[in-house]
């Protein structure tokens, strides 16, 4: 047995091999044991043994991590801790182990291993001397003020840890009474260090080495602290520093008590970091902060033409806002809502708004939300609670009165956790957003002044209540010569610097950008003209990246003779190997369809109407305005209708609605052939092509019966011609919505006459002028003034009854 200051250990111990710590002298550790030597000897030693001796054991970490199932010894440290060991449990979950507290005693030192199985057993030499520290003697010199720096940092870092905690509070009162030599060891495995570190400290077996060693590791806590102490301190000032007017007065009372509470708080506890959290977003809030708006309106109209072509209707709302702004700085923002298809440039207006006015813009993307609280933000109560993302836009922006654009707002879902659209109802009223109360604040917050502009595609699947909170602006789609002035206003140049090219490598005329409109896309936005200008560029940038040159065709025998053609043999544009040319590449429409392929798009109306029984009908979509065909034909059978092409149940009463006119009017208009009744004997199917796409509304009343009326007269109907409007029994035609939309549509299919209701003569006036001007219209508020339009000629009323249109 050796004695050092009345410790005294076995000269042979057994091992235990630890992977996962190190145990220093003076401190206590919980150490799992699962290895087969491990456990063998806490069931041979620990378990069996009735002596004090029994229960020392010598804990030594492994210099690598073993298997658990090998049978060949870890390397081991030469260097151990004996400790006493002072708890044992055992457990079979999930696999048998158990788990050791044990005490670290002094450090050893092994001089030879006397067994490996079933457990490592050594022969070990004490190497702690502390008696002759102790007596005195060398309490002086470099060791002495070493012990005393380390004393006083350990003093400092007890200092600025919560005195409340009982482990805090236990280590400040034994600083006292342990001996300054053992106060490496304690501070070493109590601080934060790595294994690594806590071995060289465990191997330092001089004093002075030791003190050394862990000093470093002391400092590096303190400082830690002491940067952690800074950032406390300062969210507690901000209780005095903020001044009352950034914060409302409610707001203010309620920050300088959480941040009283904080200050109380230890960290340890869960509530600390969500307090924190909180107040650092209160104070992050723009409560009072607000940019300038700029307020020269003629400035503001030139930035809103350059950015955006046409949008009259548009642009006219943000001056009269502008306008009415410098009469009343006080004005509440407006909340407007842009209703048109998609690309149209709805999104890009929002954003060209907040630069006229000068402000801060920020977009929220709610399609597809579900959740309330992405509107009004989770309660405190909740883990991971957080603000809605109103708020969360306002801490982004920094100021209280930015362009909010609520982007896709007619596609907001519901589910279990609420209904995000009766959530805005709060925000986008102005008589109530002035107060908005998010759940997580749990404070009001002035809204008033951010200019809210929704988007949708339709007014459909908006809530009435949210509906009625906005100012609706219908931004319809665009006709071929407005898509020509934004391609080569816009797209052009923005895709030629996308793909790092210059107007001076690469044209595009206005006819070849007409055939990409007319022939390539078929949509009342922009986005597909776009994506056809970026093929275009991607295919020149891919002949000037090889650093082929571009030249003008010649004739076939030029291109036999040597040259290569770059799209096809027929293109006009020929790449032969030399330098990149001099002179722009210009796509006429050989190359365009030899980059872009055979045109997608071929207008086939006139073909369509070579047989009776056809007539085009003018639908509003999401999309857009769009043709459609409507398709007749009879057989024999018992005067049945059938109806195919998804249809709505109002569409479907519209088919019953024509056959019923038709039937009673057969003989004013010449379609009895003999019988009373034109159905007699005869089966009619109506059909609407695109069966996959469903179809709804009353708009095609005018066109199944002109369909039907071709039909039964055996007359074609004009090739030139769409129509729409609602009929009813007595044959009036009725007004109908989407009138600007369905114009543009008829247009982009090159017809020239159209048939609306005479009702809806007002909504000519937004339809621009060289589409009115190109367009022939006629208003109808009669089926019989339908039916004389539809048909070369008239469809004429029979002589004897003339009396009969006077009565529809």
């Amino acid at each position: 047995m050796s004695s050092n200051s009345g410790i005294q250990i076995p000269s042979r111990l057994p091992l235990l091999c630890t992977h996962d710590g190190v145990l220093l002298p003076g401190s206590t550790m919980r150490i799992s044991v699962d290895t087969a030597r491990n456990m063998q000897l806490v069931k041979s030693r620990l378990l069996k043994g009735t002596s004090l001796k029994s229960t020392i054991i010598g804990v030594i970490p492994n210099t690598r991590d073993p298997e658990h199932d090998s049978d060949e010894l870890p390397s081991l440290h030469s260097i151990g801790t004996a400790g006493l060991a002072v708890q044992v449990v055992g457990s079979n979950w999930p696999k048998p182990h158990y788990t050791l507290l044990i005490t670290g005693l002094c450090r050893f030192r092994v001089t030879q291993l006397l067994r490996e199985k079933p457990f490592p057993v050594a022969e070990v030499e004490q190497l702690d001397k502390l008696e002759q520290y102790t007596e005195g003697d060398q309490a002086d010199g470099e060791l002495g003020e070493l012990s005393q720096r380390f004393y006083q940092a350990a003093v400092q870092l007890v200092g600025m840890l919560d005195m409340s905690v009982p482990v805090v509070a236990k280590l400040r009162r034994l600083l006292d009474s342990l001996p300054k030599e053992t106060l490496p060891d304690v501070l070493a495995s109590m601080i934060r260090t790595s294994n690594k570190e806590k071995l060289q400290v465990l191997d330092a077996v001089d004093l002075e080495e030791r003190f050394k060693k862990a000093l470093p590791l002391l400092t590096r806590q303190i400082e830690g602290l002491k940067l952690l102490q800074k950032t406390r301190q300062h969210l507690f000032l901000l209780c005095l520093t903020t001044p009352s007017s950034s914060l409302p007065k409610v707001c203010f009372v309620l920050f300088c008590f959480f941040g009283h509470r904080l200050k109380k708080m230890p960290q340890s506890m869960p509530e600390y970091a969500l307090t924190r959290n909180y107040l650092e977003m209160m104070v992050e809030l723009p409560w009072s902060k607000s940019s300038t708006d700029c307020l020269d309106i003629r400035a503001a109209r030139v930035l809103l033409d350059n950015d955006h072509y046409a949008m009259e209707k548009l642009k006219r709302r943000v001056l009269e806002y502008l306008a009415v702004r410098q009469l009343k700085s006080t004005l509440k923002g407006p909340i407007l809502c842009f209703v048109g298809p998609p690309g149209v440039g709805k999104t890009s207006v929002g954003r060209s708004i907040a630069r006229t006015l000068g402000r801060e813009f920020h977009r929220l993307a709610l399609g597809g939300v579900c959740d309330q609280s992405d509107i009004r933000g989770h309660r405190r109560t909740y883990v991971g609670s957080m603000p809605g993302r109103i708020i969360n836009g306002l801490k982004t922006v920094g100021v209280n009165n930015p362009v909010f654009l609520l982007d896709e707002v007619d596609k907001l879902g519901k589910s279990l956790q609420g209904d995000p659209a009766a959530a805005l109802l709060e925000v986008l009223d102005p008589e109530q957003n002035h107060s908005f109360t998010d759940h997580y604040l749990n404070v009001p917050f002035d809204l008033s002044q951010v200019l809210f502009i929704a988007t949708a595609n339709t007014t459909a699947t908006i809530p009435p209540a949210l509906l009625d909170r906005m100012e609706v602006l219908q931004v319809p789609g665009y006709t071929q010569e407005e898509k020509v002035e934004i391609a080569h206003r816009h797209l052009i140049p923005h895709q030629l610097e996308q793909h790092g090219l210059t107007p001076q490598q690469l044209q595009i005329p206005q006819d070849t950008t007409k055939d990409i409109i007319s022939k390539y896309t078929r949509e009342a936005g922009v986005r597909s003209l776009e994506r056809k200008i970026g093929a275009i560029c991607r295919a020149v940038a891919v002949k000037f990246a090889e650093g082929h040159k571009v030249s003008r065709a010649e004739s076939p025998t030029e291109q036999h003779a040597g040259k290569t053609g770059t799209f096809s043999s027929h293109t006009s544009l020929l790449f032969t190997a030399a330098a990149p040319p001099e002179m722009p590449i210009v796509i006429d429409p050989i190359a365009l369809k030899d980059i872009l392929g055979p045109p997608v798009f071929e207008m086939e109306v006139s073909e369509r109407l070579t047989l009776p029984g056809v007539a085009i009908g003018l639908a509003w979509t999401p999309m857009g305005g769009e043709i459609m065909f409507v398709e007749a034909s009879r057989m024999e059978g018992e005067g049945q209708l059938t109806l195919t092409g998804q249809l709505g149940d109002v569409m479907k009463e519209s088919a019953h609605l024509a056959i019923s006119w038709l039937r009673s009017n057969a003989k004013t208009y010449l379609l009895t052939n003999g019988s009373a009744d034109p159905l007699e004997g005869t089966d009619i199917h109506l059909h609407f092509p695109a069966g996959a796409v469903t179809k709804d509304g009353p708009s095609a009343g005018v066109t199944i019966v002109t369909c039907l009326a071709s039909l039964l007269s055996g007359r074609l109907v004009r090739s030139d011609v769409a129509m729409t409007g609602e009929i009813t029994l007595r044959g009036l035609v009725l007004p109908v919505g989407g009138i600007k939309d369905k114009v543009l549509a008829a247009h982009r299919a090159n017809l020239k006459r159209v048939i609306i209701p005479k009702r809806n003569e007002k909504d000519l006036e937004e339809i621009p002028p060289q589409v009115r001007a190109d367009l022939d219209f006629v208003f109808a508020s009669t089926l019989d003034e339908v039916l004389n339009a539809a048909f070369d000629g008239g469809f004429p009323a029979a002589v004897s009854h003339p009396q009969v249109v006077s009565k529809l």
